[in-house]
């Protein structure tokens, strides 16, 4: 079996632009893995992604096809957006405990998130946007976007990020000016990342140039990868979530709380299964279930903050 194969190589074999490939990588439809800044695909998952068309009797990739949506006998909803171990739970849970119910979850940004359910190609996005202007979460960019669309904002938590930082901070950093000290290695999120957008709000506040940060170009997809550079020692410091830190054994510094919040974009053919989503995540059972789950405030888990028909 070949090496990972190159997007130009996936094209190429496929038969489509190289565009298309990421855009199904961004769906989720095509597995990936990054090497620094290179994206890689594996050949298993590339067969097992052409099996899957088969099987479904498409003889060609559109880029502008949509994710599954809810199928009204199997009840899949499809979340895109922000990576959270909150989300991985819910997902998780969906699967033992559900009637029913799957969601699929795409982690591909909280912008990315949005712009996918604008698009209608999946029926919620996971976001936290800080807004630089406002310093608002979140319903400043779902005001400018879903202009025309009827859509509905459920909190899911608090959550705290901040610094991870090697276990005992030998380095000491507890400010944003500590990111640009002389040795120090960042290791940063994607563009679109609501965590890229905290760090770049910060960094304008406190006019902090992205070139005085070893690192500043450097990007991991979710929390998990971020922290994982810190815990093996290729990076000093990464902007992150708690609840990340600690399931590396790692310090946390904590430097701002955010809204975490699902975004559902309701229609003929999903909302009977969003209404049962969203007495779920309401229900005694749920809540008692992520009582363990640490680095998150869940007091006002499923209120309704923003609702627009």
């Amino acid at each position: 079996m070949p090496d990972a194969y190159t997007p130009e190589e996936v094209a190429k074999i496929l038969k489509i632009s190289k565009y298309t490939v990421y855009e199904l990588v961004k769906r989720g439809e095509l597995k990936s893995y990054r090497i620094g800044k290179k994206m890689r695909i594996e050949p298993e998952d590339l067969e097992q992604f052409i099996h899957m068309k088969k099987q479904s009797g498409q003889s060609s990739i559109s880029s502008d096809r949509p994710l599954p949506g809810l199928d009204v006998t199997n009840k899949v909803l499809t979340l895109s957006g922000s990576h959270d171990f909150l989300i991985e739970h819910l997902v998780q849970y969906l699967s033992k405990y559900s009637s029913g119910i799957t969601l699929q979850a795409n982690y591909i940004g909280s912008l990315e998130g949005l712009m996918m359910l604008h698009r209608g190609v999946c029926d919620m996005a996971a976001v936290h946007l800080l807004d630089p202007s406002s310093g608002e979460y979140n319903i400043p960019f779902i005001e400018r976007i879903f202009i025309q669309e009827s859509i509905k904002v459920v909190r899911l938590a608090s959550r705290s990020q901040g610094f991870i930082v090697a276990y005992g901070n030998p380095r000491n950093i507890k400010e944003w000016k500590d990111l640009t000290r002389s040795g120090i290695r960042f290791v940063n999120r994607q563009k679109g990342s609501g965590t890229r957008f905290l760090l770049d709000t910060h960094l304008q506040r406190w006019n902090i140039s992205p070139d005085q940060i070893n690192g500043y170009e450097v990007e991991e997809w979710n929390h998990f990868s971020s922290a994982s550079c810190v815990a093996r020692g290729s990076a000093d410091v990464a902007l992150g979530i708690k609840a990340a830190a600690q399931k590396m054994g790692l310090t946390f510094i904590p430097l701002a709380e955010e809204r975490f919040d699902l975004i559902m974009k309701p229609t003929s053919k999903n909302e009977k299964a969003l209404e049962e989503f969203y007495e779920l995540i309401c229900s005694a059972p749920f809540k008692e279930s992520i009582h363990e789950l640490q680095g998150y405030d869940c007091h006002d888990i499923g209120e309704i903050i923003y609702e627009k028909n």
